[in-house]
């Protein structure tokens, strides 16, 4: 006892010292144990922060093809669909306090008079839209003048940098912030920007922290469409616009080996930036793609190539042309009620002869040609990925009479769109299968790609069925009606075709209308592109004078863009 009053000062701080650190030990033990969720979650919430954000939209490119020895390669790619910085500038009425200062300052700024600021900001609502679409140069401009009651905010736009380039294959982005149209609304839920909450770190934190991989960002689409040949393709359609006055037109270029589709053009065509400025709302449909047409001529292949592969006929099959056929009082004429005689299978092909036609599809039964009808897609849909894809059925032929087969073997009275007689003429130029036409090359979302594998059917013709009809179609090119297709020094396989207008309620035709068209490939035994070339109502009376030279000259740029090598010498030949 006298040892602990003699040094009570010691022991008295030694106490203390116990005392405090039990009562600090108490004190962690209630922070970091009891309390320990509440105080992690002040922590946090000091250290980073959480806003609701929106993902950017994916941006739609095309890429430049380079062929070179046989193989198929994508060079750079070109921005069709992008999103721009734009500001949206506007005033609280009530945090101006001289308006007639603020007017005075701003005006000169946005290029506003002064009446149409005030008449703004004395309205009666609380927020006045003073300007849309202001650029960020202008913004920086707006907040030098420090004007108190002015504000803004981020509108992220869509934007074409092409204009009317591939506008109905692309579609448009329309005022509900949906895609309309085209890819922009096939592909809507892919290249939207999700919905989300973006953690931002402070302090220390965001010095050190690990950024992940995960967007909230839309896809990306890389196209299979080539931009040169796509300008080439529209520049096409223009000039026939001033040549021979079409009404509208397309053209389509494929892969036949692949169903990759390089072109897609379409006259008249629309500013998909301004898409709210066109009165007719039929602009937007991609007539390739969404309008039914009577091929006519350019379908007398596909009959060839039936009554060819059900060995009923060969190129070398003749017949006597008298130059009508008749079914009870109807009567089918050749066109301009021409007379040819004695001819080849192979020669009604280059004189384009109806009554040819129907006899080669008279050699097979009706229930053989639905059959193939069915096979070579001309009775469904393409399943290309472009919105609103439309087919016929063509369900009229299902208990058609003999005129109506005759007819058909022709093209009269069977309808399509011309995407699927140019995915159907890709299986004469391949060999014998059905391709499903794509535009979509890849799909990439940060580091994640996806491709698209090309989709063919098994045979439906015969590679010696494929072969026969290609060589028929190049004696069109060579010394037929498609002669002005012709290209020296390659072997083109082609077809021309000029068809009458259905009237709108069915019974009958156009009797100043014509749609006129070519098809084909080349070079023709190793088939690099096809291409359809379709003009309605060209003011000229054949296809060889319209259709056919559109032809040669797409044709023509495209050998010469992928320096495609010659099939023979033309100069020896």
């Amino acid at each position: 006892m006298k040892i602990f009053f003699k040094h009570w000062r010691v022991n008295l701080i030694l106490f203390l010292i116990v005392i405090a650190g039990a009562a600090i030990i108490g004190r962690l033990f209630f922070l970091q144990v009891l309390n320990h969720k509440l105080y992690q979650a002040q922590a946090l919430g000091q250290q980073a922060g959480f806003n609701k954000v929106v993902g950017s939209r994916g941006q739609i490119l095309c890429q430049n093809s380079l062929q070179s020895k046989g193989e198929y390669n994508l060079g750079e790619a070109k921005n069709l669909a992008t999103n721009k910085e734009t500001w949206i500038i506007f005033a609280n009425s009530y945090d101006i306090e001289d308006k007639e200062t603020f007017v005075k300052t701003l005006s000169p700024v946005i290029g506003q008079t002064e009446e149409e600021i005030l008449a703004e900001i004395t309205s009666d609502d609380y927020y006045a839209v003073i300007e849309k679409n202001v650029s960020t140069d202008k913004l920086d401009k707006i907040k030098e003048l420090n004007l108190k009651g002015l504000y803004w905010q981020n509108i992220p736009e869509r934007f074409y940098p092409q204009g009317q380039m591939a506008s109905q294959v692309l579609g448009f982005l329309g005022g509900e912030g949906e895609g309309q149209y085209g890819l922009e609304g096939y592909y809507e839920d892919i290249l939207k920007g999700k919905e989300g909450i973006k953690e931002e770190k402070r302090g220390l934190d965001s010095i050190f922290s690990n950024f992940d991989n995960i967007t909230l960002d839309g896809s990306d689409l890389y196209l299979t469409i080539d931009c040169n040949i796509q300008f080439q393709a529209e520049t096409l359609l223009k000039e026939e616009k001033q040549k021979n006055d079409i009404e509208s037109g397309q053209i389509i270029v494929i892969k036949p080996d692949s169903g990759r589709v390089l072109a897609m053009a379409n006259y008249p065509s629309f500013n998909p930036n301004e898409y709210y400025k066109e009165g007719n709302l039929e602009i937007f449909q991609n007539s390739a793609t969404q309008k039914l047409f009577e091929p006519g001529s350019i379908l007398k292949p596909f009959t060839m190539a039936v009554a060819i592969n059900e060995g009923k006929i060969t190129p070398e099959t003749t017949y006597v042309d008298t130059g009508s056929v008749s079914f009870g009082i109807k009567t089918i004429h050749n066109f301009a009620n021409e007379v040819y005689g004695e001819q080849t299978m192979a020669q009604v092909l280059e004189k384009s002869i109806n009554t040819g036609a129907v006899f080669a599809s008279q050699q097979i039964s009706h229930k053989t040609y639905l059959d193939y009808t069915d096979k070579f897609g001309f009775t469904k849909k393409t399943g290309i990925d472009l919105q609103g894809e439309v087919a016929s059925h063509n369900d009229i032929l299902r208990n058609a009479s003999d005129m109506n087969f005759a007819t058909a073997s022709f093209g009269q009275g069977i309808e399509m769109t011309p995407i699927q007689i140019t995915a159907g003429f890709s299986a004469i130029a391949n060999g014998g299968n059905l391709v499903k036409p794509y535009i979509v090359e890849k799909i990439i979302n940060g580091r994640d790609e996806v491709r698209t594998e090309p989709n063919l059917s098994s045979s439906i013709i015969s590679q010696q069925t494929a072969s026969s009809v290609t060589s028929m179609l190049i004696n069109v090119v060579e010394q037929g009606f498609g002669s002005g297709a012709k290209i020296p020094g390659y072997y083109i396989a082609g077809k021309t075709g000029t068809a009458q207008v259905p009237l709108k309620n069915g019974k009958g035709y156009e009797e100043d209308k014509t749609i006129q068209s070519f098809i084909g490939y080349a070079p023709a035994y190793n088939p690099q592109f096809l291409i359809l070339i379709k003009l309605d109502n060209p003011k000229v009376p054949k296809s060889a004078l319209s259709a056919v030279p559109v032809f040669k000259k797409l044709a023509q740029y495209i050998i010469n863009y992928w320096e495609i090598p010659p099939d023979y010498d033309a100069q020896a030949k």
